[in-house]
């Protein structure tokens, strides 16, 4: 398989780089700056090369001819605002449409353009769902769409943009709705990195957001090969969710953490309450491929830990 994944410098991005490398693909991969982050693997630097380009501004000739000579079969699409406080409460900031929604359709354009007519995969949320009905914390795909924040407003409107413009250029489409996920390298804008950091700085207390959130949570490793898996074997035309289908909750999680690093650290919670986030039904997606997140809470712990423990302790 040829890829081209936009966005592959950042979280998801580098691992899926990794998997479909350590698959026997050949990647492309697209970025702002066009360079690694500073934590990215050896292996992706030296194997996998780099075309300029933020989505948020038209690609430029020359980025989009080295797309054109490489002929992607698959367009994995994870460039985004994806820290949802990024995005605007209520309703989306222009920064976040430009890229999340404009910048989706730039993609598909681009993809139509490309004479293999490349399959695309454009990841989106489950923030789409918006918040969950107390009596079926479990969405199916079927859900009702009814995003209350500005993220999830442009994720929907981002799986729209691609509905409208693959009919327009006659290419396959398949979205994938992602629950939370997380793992080495994630930003520490989010929670498990968030604590891992502080325990890896030796913070005293660890401050939590709320202990009381119930969500759903998985590895990235194991999302990342979901991706694989649905760009291969999933059907056009249809949406997936990709999580770890079993509600947690964050203070257990946390609990877990400190065990493992430091039992008797003590935690000042910001904002006490019970929070509910929708927890996937993977009904659809074990349907279709033969997957299921397999890497224990424990591993993604102790990894992500691990991944903070060393960046902390690098000279500056």
């Amino acid at each position: 398989m040829r890829a081209l994944i936009t966005g592959i410098a950042g979280f998801a991005g580098s691992h899926l780089a990794e998997h479909l490398l350590a698959s026997g693909d050949e990647i492309l991969g697209s970025s702002c700056q066009n360079v690694w982050n500073d934590d990215a693997p050896a292996l992706l630097r030296h194997a996998v090369p780099l075309v300029r380009w933020n989505i948020a501004e038209p690609i430029s000739p020359e980025s989009l001819q080295q797309i054109l000579d490489f002929r992607p079969d698959i367009v994995f699409h994870l460039a985004a605002v994806s820290i949802p406080a990024d995005c605007g409460q209520q309703e989306p900031t222009s920064h976040a449409w430009q890229v999340n929604v404009v910048g989706t359709e730039r993609v598909v354009e681009m993809a139509g353009a490309i004479a293999s007519h490349p399959r695309v995969l454009v990841v989106s949320s489950c923030r789409v769902y918006g918040r969950p009905d107390p009596k079926h914390l479990r969405v199916a795909e079927t859900a009702p769409l009814q995003p209350t924040s500005g993220y999830g407003k442009t994720k929907l409107a981002a799986e729209q943009a691609l509905w409208r413009k693959c009919d327009a250029f006659g290419l396959e489409g398949l979205v994938i709705r992602a629950f939370n996920h997380a793992g080495p390298r994630q930003s520490p804008r989010l929670m498990l990195s968030e604590w891992c950091q502080q325990f890896a700085r030796g913070d005293n207390p660890v401050r939590v957001h709320c202990l009381d959130s119930y969500l759903d949570m998985s590895d990235v490793r194991d999302v990342v090969r979901a991706y694989r898996m649905l760009a291969l074997e999933g059907k056009p035309g249809e949406a997936y969710n990709v999580g770890g289908g079993v509600p947690l909750r964050s203070g257990d999680i946390f609990e877990q953490l400190r065990q493992i690093c430091a039992p008797e650290r003590p935690t000042l919670e910001l904002a006490p309450g019970r929070r509910q986030d929708p927890i996937a039904d993977l009904t659809k997606i074990q349907s279709t491929i033969n997957w299921r997140p397999d890497t224990p809470l424990p591993a993604t712990l102790r990894d992500t830990l691990d991944y903070w423990l060393e960046r902390t302790a690098r000279p500056n």
